[in-house]
């Protein structure tokens, strides 16, 4: 038998290796998920979360994605945050921490996962250490997974992912059902990890050794049907707006901001050359990859798991990298399968170099990881957080009468909770050019309408951070106060 296969079954020795390992790593895991509740809750911020606030805030007052304002997004994370503000209140401190609560949540998945199975029994603590790092102090995944849908994402697809590997074990319904709930969880938050279902389900099929194929299909396309029951009512009730928001939208419209895609597109795709955490995680996650090919004292089934891993990553890169404009940030969705095969990569280096433990090799990618982390924090310390915003929208308060229009973002309106002008729930669809009756079906104002507007004098007070927008519309002549705040202006007091 191979040496790396062999295990001390000592029935003494082993409960107190299980029992050890999980208080290590627990313990760890809690040290760093203070640490990022922490951050979730206090630096946390990307403007583009402002849009998802504000449709959390609009649904949880009772308005209707896609029928009543435009929201080119799958809306289960949107209801998600919605039902929870309506509980704890209308703070963006509560989507911050069901997201953060959901990315630990990943990490713990993904750790466990290795933890079990992985068949070098003196690494597997070793491995589970390794793969919480490499997603827990993820530059992107710290950064973003607080954010948006990046969260229930990256557990949808953890769990997913598990629930995939016990499906195949087992006879019955409620495995391959489970797996496709927990996918479908992840896809009907954001599409840029719908990739991820398909693969489950097509590695599930072949894979399978308990119960029949069909079986299998059927209870996967029941589970991941479940989580898009409001994108089908949305459908029941307004088939061209959700079809415009689901698809037209992203196919012909998103890419008007960015006006040089394709060139973006491509820094974007070779950011990871000077990216040191992307190129550790990548180098170690290909070389596990060609390991575990190699290797013939594994078992099949178990080689089997760390192929997923590798298709899921691929899968959902080729996805994320397909989309115009595309952002480094979408492909930490890859992370947690990538981390999976680096345990891999780092044992295979660890043998090649003969480190008799993995401590060394361990604590080296500890320290690379965390420098790592390090610098993103610190390439983002002069980033705004929703303290700027807050102090932007108490002065919007107190010199705006109180239901009164203003001319905003996204998040001085959740902040203000003062409802936009039908077609300013996002800015992002003021280049989309449309017919005027298809235009009010989807609840979208053109610039020229938007100028038309601003300039008609129907808002009591303007925000803007752009100088050629306040040049554009006017704001100095049609206002007869202002102030500058956070290298932004408002504007108030109209000029008769």
């Amino acid at each position: 038998m191979p040496q790396c296969l062999i295990v001390d079954s000592s029935s003494s020795r082993a409960g107190a290796t299980r029992r050890s390992p999980k208080l290590w790593l627990y313990g760890g895991l809690s040290l760093y998920a203070a640490a990022f509740l922490l951050y979730a809750e206090t630096r946390a911020f990307t403007v583009d979360e402002g849009y998802h606030m504000l449709a959390a805030q609009l649904i949880a007052a009772g308005r209707t994605p896609y029928i009543d304002f435009c929201f080119p997004q799958t809306p289960l994370n949107a209801y998600w945050n919605a039902a929870w503000m309506r509980l704890l209140g209308e703070s963006w401190r509560v989507p911050h921490l069901l997201a953060a609560l959901f990315t630990m949540g990943a990490v713990l998945i993904m750790a466990n996962y290795v933890l079990r199975r992985f068949p070098v029994g003196e690494w597997r603590l070793a491995g589970a250490v390794v793969v919480a790092l490499a997603i827990g102090l993820n530059g992107p995944v710290w950064v973003y997974g607080p954010l948006q849908a990046y969260g229930i994402c990256l557990f949808g697809l953890a769990a997913g992912f598990q629930l995939a590997v016990r499906a195949v074990e087992r006879d019955g319904w409620l495995p391959p059902a489970a797996s496709g709930f927990c996918a479908g969880i992840a896809a009907a938050s954001s599409l840029l990890s719908a990739a991820a279902a398909p693969v489950l389900l097509c590695w599930m099929l072949y894979y399978n050794r308990a119960g029949r194929r069909w079986k299998t299909f059927l209870a996967f396309a029941l589970g991941i049907s479940l989580p898009f029951a409001p994108v089908f009512w949305l459908f029941v009730r307004g088939p061209r707006q959700t079809w415009f928001n689901l698809f037209r939208y992203h196919v012909f419209f998103r890419k008007l901001y960015w006006p040089e895609t394709t060139q973006h597109d491509l820094e974007m795709l070779t950011a990871w050359i000077d990216n040191g955490q992307a190129l550790l995680l990548g180098l170690l996650a290909l070389g596990g990859l060609v390991y575990i090919v190699r290797q013939s004292g594994w078992p099949r089934t178990l080689k089997a798991e760390f192929y997923l891993c590798a298709w899921l990553a691929a899968a959902l890169s080729a996805e994320v990298g397909r989309a115009h404009p595309t952002f480094t940030r979408y492909f930490l969705l890859t992370v947690p399968f990538l981390a999976v095969l680096a345990v891999a990569g780092l044992f295979a280096v660890s043998r090649a170099f003969e480190a008799a433990r993995p401590r060394w090799p361990v604590l080296v990618v500890a320290v690379l990881f965390a420098l790592g982390l390090g610098r993103t924090l610190y390439d983002r310390r002069e980033m705004e957080t929703w303290s700027v915003y807050q102090r932007l929208a108490a002065k919007v308060d107190q010199v705006t009468p109180q239901n009164q229009p203003i001319f905003a973002l996204e998040p001085l309106y959740f902040l203000t909770r003062r409802t936009p002008p039908p077609g300013y729930e996002l800015s992002y669809t003021h280049l989309v050019n449309l017919s005027p009756a298809e235009a009010a079906l989807m609840h979208i104002l053109n610039e020229a309408e938007v100028k038309r507007q601003v300039q008609s004098g129907m808002f009591a007070t303007a925000y803007s951070c752009d100088d050629d927008e306040i040049a554009k519309y006017g704001f100095k002549t049609l206002y007869k106060q202002h102030v500058d705040m956070e290298d932004c202006t408002i504007f108030w007091d109209r000029a008769k």
